[in-house]
């Protein structure tokens, strides 16, 4: 077959779907035409392309794949499909293809169905080329070669993937279930009660607000944090402007302070915790004393309360000694030195933890948080726990109303014996049997309110102090500026 002129170059057509544009390129008429000659050649499926079919023989497109007339035009005219780089692309040819002469029709009659498949094959740009090229038929094979390497490539390397997954996967039996199961199995953490004692948080169960199911372990991991917020109990060794009367002094005007805004009992512990412990770590002046107190009670009011009182308030209550700026500053300070950790177990926690013991008695429980807060004016309850001061503030309290003994469910629930309590609760006849020193203390729990806790714990404690060997109530300058 003698060779065929390449046909003349046109200009590239710039929008295809232009139909005002002077181009020669193969319309949907010339196409159809066309495909009545192509239609009557046999040609085999495996070379058919996959994802852009060729159109039926009454002209219309298939319903995915070609979206222009450039792959009905190109297998017409016997040239290669457009180039696409690994597998055939999903959204068939694409691309702008260039013209080509009238004569190229009669040309496409005599090809024959083997160099068809030669065209299909070709990937490579989308020009017309010259049909049985040798150095085009080293290229496909070449490319041939590497697409059918891939392939064999994706063919082996799935059924490893598959093997993986299946050893991976595989399903026990029945037996090994079993044994997984006896591995796993949860023990039952449900708290085991000693003789005499009764379970008393089986009757919150249906109230959620009480968690009473996980109520035993929130308070041994309470007992267990309190190892971690004592500070040092004798700090004021390295204070040079400090005393311990100063220290009580501030706690009593704290307070005072704290009953002015109407706080929780929770905020003035905290508050007081973090005094002692920054002071544990920092040497600070006296003159800069009030502004530690101020700033730990700030502190502790935004930690423990719902709505605590603006920053200019607490300037405002110390006389304004202390600028907005100041008490922020220091704030920030005192954070740093404590590492932000504020998880201060509180003594009110277990002081309600051991009323629940004594059936919620609301005057043994304002006694015991009166006895309470005497731990946080006299410096030597610092070196015992704060369970353990709950523990003898209501032991002391049941002592004073007389509410019978100590029993098994009590001390169960508080977690201390009469023995382990002893010591410290005597600490606190010896604060009530001497003299009032603390007036601010005094006076809050002499009212009604509180059931007037302080008269009657002092009255109860000067007619018995010699019971527990305190005989000499009264105090000599060096307890006197000891205790204050």
């Amino acid at each position: 077959m003698p060779p065929v002129a390449r046909p003349a170059r046109q200009r590239l057509v710039s929008n295809e779907n232009d139909e005002n544009s002077n181009s020669t390129r193969m319309t949907r008429a010339k196409a159809a035409a066309l495909e009545t000659d192509v239609a009557s050649q046999p040609l085999k499926q495996g070379f058919q392309s996959k994802k852009a079919p060729l159109a039926a023989a009454n002209g219309r497109r298939a319903a995915l794949g070609d979206v222009s007339n450039v792959g009905k035009t190109a297998v017409a005219e016997g040239k290669k499909p457009l180039k696409s780089s690994g597998l055939a692309s999903k959204a068939g040819p694409t691309g702008v293809q260039k013209a080509t002469h009238a004569r190229a029709v009669s040309r496409t009659t005599t090809v024959s169905s083997k160099e068809v498949k030669k065209t299909e094959i070709k990937r490579t740009g989308s020009g017309a080329t010259t049909i049985g090229a040798p150095a085009q038929k080293r290229k496909i094979a070449s490319t041939t070669a590497s697409v059918k390497q891939e392939e064999h490539q994706v063919e082996e390397e799935e059924p490893v993937r598959k093997k993986a997954l299946v050893s991976e996967n595989e399903k026990p039996t029945k037996l090994e279930i079993v044994e997984e199961k006896d591995d796993f199995v949860v023990e039952d953490s449900k708290p085991i009660y000693p003789p005499g004692v009764n379970n008393l948080d089986e009757e919150d169960l249906d109230d959620p607000l009480m968690a009473a199911e996980y109520a035993t372990e929130i308070f041994e991991y309470l007992r267990d944090l309190e190892c971690n917020s004592i500070p040092n109990p004798n700090y004021m060794e390295h204070q040079d402007d400090l005393e311990w009367k100063t220290r009580g002094i501030l706690v009593d005007w704290l307070i005072e302070v704290h009953t002015r805004f109407h706080l929780l009992p929770e905020t003035l512990f905290l508050a007081v915790n973090i005094i002692d412990r920054f002071l544990s770590e920092k040497v600070v002046q006296l003159e800069r004393l009030q502004l530690v107190g101020i700033t730990a009670m700030f502190i502790a009011s935004k930690y423990e309360e719902v709505l605590s009182p603006h920053v200019a308030n607490f300037s405002h209550v110390a006389d304004d000694g202390f600028t907005v700026s100041e008490i922020l500053s220091a704030e920030r300070f005192i954070l740093s030195t404590l590492n932000y950790d504020l998880s201060y177990p509180n003594p009110m926690n277990f002081l309600r933890r051991i009323s629940k013991a004594d059936n919620y008695d609301i005057q043994s429980r304002t006694i015991g948080k009166y006895l309470m807060e005497i731990s946080l004016l006299d410096h030597r309850f610092m070196q015992y726990r704060p369970s353990h001061v709950a523990a003898a503030s209501m032991y002391l309290s049941r002592m004073i109303l007389d509410r019978g003994e100590w029993d098994a469910t009590i001390a169960y629930y508080a977690g201390y014996t009469e023995e382990e309590i002893e010591p410290v609760f005597e600490l606190m006849v010896d604060y009530l049997a001497r003299p009032v020193i603390h007036e601010a203390f005094y006076k809050k729990y002499a009212s009604k309110k509180f059931l007037k806790a302080s008269l009657l714990t002092r009255q109860w404690a000067k007619k018995n102090a010699p019971l527990f060997g305190i005989t000499d109530v009264r105090l000599s300058l060096d307890e006197l500026d000891e205790l204050v």
